[in-house]
């Protein structure tokens, strides 16, 4: 007789304990598999941030790679699912300046070398409490290849990057018009950017002969030209003539052009032109270099008035509006306002500082230049992987996302004015040579042999390193790993960092290796609460997977996230869900409690189905064969929730709603035939509990492995290295 189960499934008793089992056991790293000539398969583990515990949406890519891997292991593969945290450069300095504010203390009165080291150790500690938390969601990566985005290797293949990038003219210092955020003091990326409809005032100025609008007045101390539309009849007669303009600090003369760029709807139809503060007005200027002066920053990176606002010296920019406003009322130049005019702020995504365009220097990479060997540009590369289907995205309609952001991509500025994250390796001599110095080991100017280099002060966007992480983890874990396991099989992601982090991960490998960094990209939405909502803190509608482990165990969680929820859409997320899906956990161990009690070891002998005797054993073993192939199917296809459903239906509605219910009747009968009958319904029983765990393992690991533990008979030592 088996080995009678407990009353009730105790995720508790057995999750942790498991756990270790299975990672003492080696079988998370393929090395160690049971069987070594399978075919490689890997996932490389997007890093969680490594700078608090694991949210909602880490639950969700866990549970879903961790399902992927689990298959392909179950199916004989060599299954590699590399783990990794991310330094998050300035997601993780924000977090931590949040900490300081809360202490009363700023970066901004820190010496960089103090600060650096206070935030690693914050990094480090908060890695551990992520790593455990993967562990707790019963994830079976590989930990012996577990990686951090500022491991030394990782660094130096990043910097081998920058350093051929820029051999090949490919990263280059320009000054352009940045994002900056004045209360992080850092420029940013358009991604690292969000936009909020705000209600302003649109303030109708006399310009000379014109009337313009703007609903940035404080800028006109920046103004070096008045643009109109070329095809606009009304100013036609003024273009290529100086004008002279009454302004709150006097008179001045400024030139007229015309630009296609203006909309001759917008306003009255003229423009003035802010190359210093208006990236549109840069690119304006741009275009006419020779007709117009250059840029005039009148905002400094504080975000208050400089020298060249006059009096308004000082003040911020909203205040300096206020008093421009007023003083042009004053002086008769104010014609009127609509105080209701509708737009588009720019705004820092996560602090909300509306975002001050400046020019500065930044580093740049050249998006759309083509390749000095041949190749076509970055993009275009990435652009032809998925129109031929070498690269896969899916749900299909990502794709077309995916392809109208790359072909409207612009230049990437790299530069970030932050102190976390891996420095620039490059250092600038007054000659004006520019040195990149990857091992930190040039003192003297190849050009002019002068010794006061000076080093660049800032860091790189943290997605110009995770953006090879693909081929950076491999090959920084030795050259048999990249050659085995890349191009990689899957990489799962939210659609939220879909441009930030898939695009640049297909240019980079493409760039550095020739080939794609992965065949399929699955797209996943957003874990939101049960109302469909966002979650956050200030709703008080964040749900911790911790916590809803402790209470309902893993399992639960995991089907709960799966279930019913198709790739690439938003996932509720409710305690009610989380509970149902427990009630299945415990389901499935009473399935498996009655089987064991009415079976023993001899029932669980076959391999292949039992020759059924009854109409019931022929329909449940047909019901069975379909599931298993449906299973398969839909996790083929990545329809994980159609998987988690088929196999939902068969363990709850066919094997334990009508057969089990039937077997009981038959089990208890005597006689002869009946007890021919009754042996036939225990091995169909114990091949359909054997089956169904296999089944379900991928989804609900723990339930499955304890009664896979308590089987009286197994081939493998553990159900996770099971033939599927």
């Amino acid at each position: 007789m088996p080995e009678l189960l407990e009353k009730a499934y105790d995720a508790s008793a057995h999750e942790k304990k498991l756990y270790k089992e299975w990672e003492a056991s080696g079988f998370f790293n393929p090395d160690d598999l049971p069987d070594q000539g399978g075919e490689p398969y890997c996932i490389i583990m997007p890093p969680p941030n490594a700078n608090a515990p694991l949210h909602a949406g880490h639950a969700l890519f866990l549970t879903i790679q961790d399902i992927l891997i689990r298959f392909a292991r179950m199916r004989g593969k060599r299954a590699l699912w590399l783990p990794g945290t991310d330094h998050a450069g300035f997601e993780t300095q924000v977090v931590f300046e949040k900490k300081l504010e809360k202490q009363g203390r700023s970066r901004f009165k820190m010496e960089r070398e103090e600060f650096y080291k206070e935030i690693w150790d914050f990094v480090q500690e908060n890695k551990h409490v992520s790593e455990e938390g993967m562990r707790r969601m019963g994830a079976s990566c590989d930990w012996s290849r577990n990686v951090f985005t500022l491991d030394p290797r990782i660094v130096r293949i990043v910097y081998e990057t920058f350093k051929k990038m820029h051999e090949d003219g490919l990263v280059y210092r320009g000054e352009r018009i940045a994002n900056w955020c004045t209360k992080h003091q850092t420029s940013l990326s358009d991604l690292e950017t969000k936009y909020e409809e705000r209600e302003d005032p649109l303030y109708y100025i006399a310009y000379g002969p014109f009337e313009l609008a703007t609903v940035r007045p404080e800028t006109k101390f920046g103004d070096t030209a008045v643009a109109v539309n070329p095809k606009d009849e009304r100013y036609k007669k003024f273009v290529g003539t100086e004008i002279e303009i009454e302004t709150v600090l006097g008179r001045a003369l400024l030139k007229v052009i015309a630009d296609d760029a203006v909309d001759p709807e917008f306003g009255t139809g003229v423009v003035k032109v802010t190359p210093a503060h208006d990236p549109a007005d840069f690119d304006i200027w741009q275009r006419h270099k020779d007709e117009i002066p250059g840029p005039r920053q009148v905002i400094d990176k504080c975000g208050r008035m400089n020298e060249l606002a006059g009096p308004y010296q000082g003040l911020k920019v909203a205040e300096a509006r206020t008093r421009v406003v007023a003083d042009l009322e004053k002086k008769g130049l104010l014609v009127k306002t609509d105080p209701h005019y509708k737009h588009n702020v720019q705004l820092c995504y996560k602090c909300g500082t509306v975002i001050e365009p400046l020019i500065m220097p930044q580093w740049y990479v050249a998006m759309t230049k083509p390749l000095p060997d041949g190749r076509p540009s970055l993009r275009d590369m990435a652009v032809a992987a998925v129109e031929s289907k070498t690269i896969a995205i899916l749900p299909e309609w990502q794709e077309k996302i995916f392809m109208h952001w790359m072909k409207n991509l612009r230049d990437w500025p790299i530069s970030r004015q932050i102190w976390w994250g891996i420095p620039i390796p490059v250092k600038y001599c007054g000659c004006g040579e520019i040195i990149v110095d990857i091992d930190d080991d040039v003192t003297k100017c190849p050009r002019c042999t002068s010794g006061e280099l000076t080093r660049d002060p800032d860091t790189f966007d943290t997605w110009f390193s995770s953006g090879q992480w693909p081929y950076a983890t491999l090959q920084a874990a030795g050259t048999r790993d990249f050659e085995t396991f890349f191009p990689t099989d899957v990489m799962e992601t939210g659609y939220d960092i879909l441009f930030f982090w898939v695009a640049r991960m297909i240019m980079f490998s493409y760039y550095r290796t020739g080939k794609e960094p992965f065949r399929t990209v699955l797209i996943q939405g957003l874990v939101r609460d049960k109302d469909r909502q966002k979650m956050s803190k200030s709703k008080g509608n964040v749900v911790d997977p911790l916590g809803v482990i402790d209470t309902h165990g893993t399992d639960a969680l995991r089907f709960a996230l799966v279930f019913g929820s198709a790739p690439g859409t938003d996932i509720p997320l409710s305690e009610d869900k989380v509970r149902g899906m427990k009630h299945f956990a415990n389901k499935l161990w009473n399935i498996a409690r009655f089987i064991l009690a009415n079976t023993e070891q001899k029932h669980f002998a076959l391999q292949e189905p039992p020759e059924p005797k009854t109409d019931d054993d022929r329909a449940v073993l047909a019901n069975l064969a379909e599931t298993k192939e449906r299973v398969t199917g839909h996790l083929d296809r990545f329809e994980l929730h159609e998987a988690a459903q088929a196999a939902y239906h068969f363990a709850w509605h066919e094997l334990a709603d009508v057969y089990i219910e039937k077997s009981k009747g038959q089990l208890a009968s005597d006689g002869v035939s009946a007890t021919e009958h009754g042996e036939r319904t225990r091995e169909v029983l114990a091949y359909a509990l054997r089956a169904t765990i296999k089944l379900l393992h991928p989804f609900m690991p723990f339930v499955t492995e304890a009664i896979y533990q308590k089987l009286p008979r197994k081939d493998q030592p553990f159900l996770m290295v099971e033939r599927w």
